[in-house]
């Protein structure tokens, strides 16, 4: 002991890092040895983790050098790991090919509950295994012969964050995992053959390939221990990096992911999937479909979650043949206290306008060529080619082009803007968020790890809605032009400025919206109004009621939808009523098919002003245009109270503001500003 303090009262006064081995020792204890991960397994316990979240070690070289020690000794649990899994999913084809047999081992349910989830984290892992072998496998770079700082280029934390982005795969996996023993336990009991194989497992573990025996169960557990590991590996691998590696906010990053995945866990109370809300009531999933997000004035597709008491926005990644989906959280907002605010968009500027006029064109004449190319050996492959880029188009569409703007605003001050396509499927959710915020439903904090990755399971809407993907066309879906004439409504509380929305489906080459002009502040209003659609695969048309109120905003009365058949619609079909809610409306259809024109530009509208009355009047199919309309409704309303309406003039700037409002067709009677 003397010489030892002799030694080290030398290499202190030699200013040697003596303390450097000792930490180096308890690192690597902390990231190999098995009885530091196993105590936190039952319940697992990341607030124990309580590690600093600075580097100890006193240089960079030296840190580096135990850092490069640190990611070959996790390279190597990588590969024991991986065998291990292995092992597991080698009795996995045979149990369920005999499955089907008149004497099975497994049934096929057994099966699929035995081995939930373990290919998809085998596959995770394996990817993060080839890809740490690749980099330490690649030299480290010199320069004028010195080294600089050994490891400072070699870059392993997109790796980690990677891998703990799919860490929610343990979730599916540890809630499965006690059913799963279950199964394993009365198998062994019951089944000879079973026993057989579940109590003599063999595996090559590590470098030199030693082999290993195993009980089915043992490897079973392997997942839960390693997924606990994953923290105490991220934050001893943490503790070797420099703060100015490249790799640090990386793996700060992934060492909060994992963490919070760790907490959510025990959150769950012992991995039970539903969560108990108030009044008795489970979080369940409402509905789910694509939105567009905008966020800081980017457009992005989204995969929009409505949960019982939450929404959920999510990034679908598609996976590649054989994987599996993965959903990326974006946000999330409570449904207590959340209000909502729709409007329709802001006009397209020009340019906007003409992007989106040639895509529909080129769509168009892709459409054409894969009616010409359907048969014969290379129209399939022109075909297949024809059709992803008709999808990739229809798919920029779908995120350029909404004009449906749904703002969500949460009490805790936190919003987000959504754009739809639809005014009927904007009403669609506005609906049922309101009746579950209705509900007064508390919010229970969502393991939002958890939640994401159970995405792939819960969802009810998989692909995004592209009329363009449909293989076949429907010989009952209509190609030509439809007109629709709004002619009255009625059922109305009381009097109201009112507008006739009308949608239809189809291949995104023209327009699929159109609206009647606002009718006077009336019980009975009257249009009288054609709307004309150029439709190329429309099978159903929708219709909204809305009113309209000074300052306040627009109010959807009621809605419908109707199915459209080529066989019955040919010239003016007989007057119906439609009930929309408790509002009726009386509408006509008329149908011509013929061959369709490539579609034509509408970025500027007809002129409203300085033009005869009547041609005004045919242009909007009515009788009365409807600048003429609104001018007498003003006077109705409030001319008898201004002095000299009919010997003043108004200012040259209001008048051209009113005047460019109406040649835009902008809803809102403008008139009232003067």
């Amino acid at each position: 002991m003397d010489v030892y303090q002799e030694a080290l009262s030398y290499l202190e006064s030699q200013h040697v890092p003596v303390i450097v081995e000792a930490e180096t020792e308890a690192l690597e204890e902390d990231v190999f040895q098995e009885e530091a991960v196993s105590c936190l397994l039952s319940p697992l316990h990341p607030e124990t983790l309580d590690f600093p979240d600075t580097p100890t070690l006193c240089s960079p070289e030296e840190m580096l050098e135990r850092r490069l020690v640190v990611l070959k000794g996790i390279l190597e649990c990588e590969e024991v790991y991986l065998s291990e899994l292995e092992t597991l999913l080698m009795p996995m084809k045979v149990l369920r090919a005999i499955a089907g047999t008149s004497q099975p081992v497994l049934s096929s349910r057994q099966v699929q509950t035995v081995f939930y989830q373990v290919p998809e984290i085998r596959d995770m892992h394996q990817s993060f295994y080839s890809g740490l072998k690749v980099r330490l496998a690649e030299p480290v770079p010199e320069e004028d012969g010195e080294m600089n700082y050994t490891g400072f280029n070699l870059m392993v934390g997109g790796l980690f964050l990677k891998m703990v982005n799919q860490i929610g795969l343990y979730g599916g996996f540890i809630a499965n995992y006690e059913e799963a023993v279950e199964v394993v336990r009365k198998c062994t009991h019951s089944d000879p053959r079973f026993r057989t194989l579940a109590q003599s497992m063999m595996s090559n573990n590590g470098s030199n390939k030693t082999r290993t025996e195993y009980t089915f169960e043992a490897l079973l557990y392997k997942p839960l221990d390693r997924v606990t590991k994953t923290t105490l590996v991220l934050h001893d691998l943490l503790k070797t990096t420099p703060v100015e590696h490249g790799d640090y906010t990386l793996l700060q990053e992934a060492l909060r992911l994992s963490r919070s995945f760790l907490s959510g866990v025990n959150e769950s109370s012992q991995c039970k999937r539903d969560v108990m809300l108030s009044h008795g009531m489970r979080r369940q999933l409402m509905r789910d479909g694509f939105v567009v997000d905008v966020s800081e004035g980017e457009r992005s597709l989204r995969h929009l979650f409505l949960y019982t008491d939450l929404l959920l926005c999510t990034r679908n990644k598609h996976a590649t043949r054989g994987k599996q989906d993965q959903y990326r959280f974006c946000w999330y907002l409570p449904l207590a206290g959340l209000k909502l605010r729709w409007v329709a968009d802001q006009e397209r500027s020009p340019d906007a306008h003409l992007r989106l006029h040639t895509i529909r064109t080129k769509m168009f004449l892709l459409r054409q060529q894969l009616r010409q190319h359907a048969n014969g050996s290379r129209g399939l492959s022109l075909a297949a080619r024809s059709r992803k880029k008709l999808e990739q188009m229809e798919l920029t569409l779908l995120i350029h082009s909404p004009v449906y703007k749904l703002e969500l605003h949460s009490p805790s001050g936190k919003s987000h803007t959504l754009l739809l396509s639809s005014l009927y499927e904007l009403e669609e959710w506005r609906e049922i968020i309101e009746k579950l915020t209705k509900d007064n439903i508390e919010t229970v904090p969502p393991d939002l790890l958890t939640l994401t990755s159970a995405c792939v399971k819960l969802r009810m809407t998989q692909q995004p809605p592209l009329h363009s993907s449909h293989a076949v066309e429907d010989e009952m879906s209509l190609c030509g032009t439809l007109s629709v004439a709004i002619h009255s409504a009625c059922g109305l509380q009381q009097p109201a400025s009112v507008y006739v929305c009308v949608e239809v489906d189809g291949y995104e080459f023209y327009d699929k919206q159109a609206q009647t002009h606002s009718s006077v502040c009336t019980l009975t209003p009257h249009w009288d109004q054609e709307l004309c659609f150029q439709v190329d695969g429309a099978q159903d048309l929708r219709v909204l009621c809305v009113s309209q109120s000074d300052g306040q905003d627009d109010t959807v009365l009621g809605k419908a939808s109707v199915k459209l058949d080529s066989k019955t619609l040919n010239k003016w079909c007989r007057r119906q009523t439609l009930h929309l809610g408790q509002v009726e409306v009386a509408l006509s259809l008329k149908y011509c098919p013929h061959l369709l024109e490539p579609p034509s530009a509408t970025a500027q509208q007809k002129p409203i002003f300085c033009v005869p009355i009547e041609s005004l009047a045919q242009q909007e199919g009515v009788l009365v245009p409807h600048v003429v309309r609104c001018c007498v409704e003003e006077l109705e309303r409030r001319g008898m109270g201004e002095v000299g309406i009919y010997r003043v003039s108004g200012s040259s700037s209001d008048i051209g503001t009113l005047k460019t409002a109406f040649n835009s067709s902008k809803r809102k009677n403008t008139a009232s500003s003067l």
